[in-house]
């Protein structure tokens, strides 16, 4: 298969967002290998900080924003609405004069990828404008359109048809999770799009690990910072750790630091390793570890490695989805919905086995894309 002269990669980076980055990563990482010749676009929402996180990770990628501009414009919130909108300014684009020199360069793209993670469901309406675009810009351009790894759920009842009319027109659609995969027709569900990124380079070489790691958001919740807050130090205090054995990791900055914030007096000694040491130096997880965790990626990076964890569901509609998609693949890890203090997890995380199985999906997915 002959490497694509221009590569547009729709995306959700530069938040920063742990997992989104390392997703995003993950792709420009590969396309560095099988398509270095190639000109790679990445469509998201901060432009800026993306180049700065990961414009050396592929000799010719750069980093635009038209896709997520001609949805935020959409004059409705409507899903239906906002299609409407970017369909039109795509076929037409005087009707988007600000945005025109990107809307014919992503019109001339030979493959559009909309690659992995959660930002394309009914939480967020307006993000059903990014499949819109695509699959307009692919039928000016001619090129193919995938998407690998979404998460669709939730996503309100009468959206549900215009989702499925839109991912119809991709060539080929891949999603995490089985809810995701029951809104569509011949979906494969090969997980999340970071199974395919899970290499050495994402752990830290740290000798005294903490020996009970926390991940605590404090965004989407359906319940209380207080009370997530309260769970923790009761978990803690019912495992027996002492505070100088345990580690904070931040996933989005300053959001995962919210909750460390309100305990962090009663846990002296505590470590907090924020999200730029994690991306720099990679995440302080292994084997014989025990992780509490809201966040998903963390979830998912953590067990790999084989650590023990309980997975936090701080919102029934998103979060708890994520995390059942994970412990379905055998991560190993429990699932806590109603803040019962858990027993010590002893899961162990995937099993190598399991794990492996997992990689080489998403790999032969990425070779029926790429090559």
């Amino acid at each position: 298969m002959k490497n694509p002269s221009r590569i547009y990669l729709v995306a959700t980076t530069g938040n920063p967002n742990y997992g989104d980055e390392l997703i995003a990563a993950t792709w420009l990482k590969h396309l560095a290998r099988v398509a270095p010749e190639s000109e790679v676009w990445v469509d998201c929402p901060n432009p800026g900080p993306s180049e700065v996180l990961l414009g050396d990770l592929h000799p010719r990628v750069r980093f635009t924003d038209t896709f997520w501009r001609l949805s935020w414009d959409a004059p409705e919130d409507g899903p239906w609405e906002v299609a409407a909108h970017v369909q039109h300014a795509i076929q037409n684009p005087g009707l988007a004069p600000r945005w025109v020199a990107g809307i014919e360069l992503a019109s001339s793209a030979d493959l559009f990828h909309v690659i992995g993670g959660g930002f394309i469901n009914g939480i967020w309406p307006r993000h059903i404008g990014l499949l819109a675009a695509t699959v307009a810009a692919a039928r000016r351009s001619g090129g193919r359109a995938v998407m690998t790894g979404q998460g669709l759920w939730p996503v309100a009842q009468e959206a549900q048809p215009l989702l499925r009319s839109l991912a119809a027109q991709f060539e080929i659609v891949d999603v995490r999770d089985e809810p995701s995969a029951s809104l569509l027709v011949n979906a494969s569900a090969t997980g999340d799009d970071l199974f395919f990124g899970i290499e050495p380079a994402l752990f830290r070489e740290e000798e005294d690990k903490p020996e009970v790691m926390v991940c605590m958001q404090s965004d989407m919740l359906d319940l209380t910072g207080h009370a997530l807050a309260g769970f923790l130090l009761d978990t803690l205090r019912s495992w027996g750790v002492s505070p100088e054995r345990v580690g904070f990791v931040e996933g989005i900055p300053r959001i995962d630091r919210d909750i460390f914030a309100l305990v962090e007096h009663d846990l002296p000694g505590a470590r907090f390793y924020p999200f730029s040491d994690i991306m720099a130096h990679g995440l302080p997880a292994g084997p014989g570890q025990k992780w509490i965790s809201t966040r998903f990626h963390m979830h998912l990076v953590a067990a790999a490695t084989g650590a023990d964890g309980v997975a936090v569901s701080i919102s029934s509609n998103y979060y708890a989805n994520k995390h059942r998609s994970l412990i379905e693949r055998g991560s190993g890890w429990t699932l806590n919905e109603d803040l019962s203090i858990p027993a010590p997890p002893t899961g162990g995380g995937y099993k190598p086995a399991a794990l492996r199985e997992l990689q080489q999906g998403k790999a032969a997915l990425a070779k029926t894309i790429y090559g």
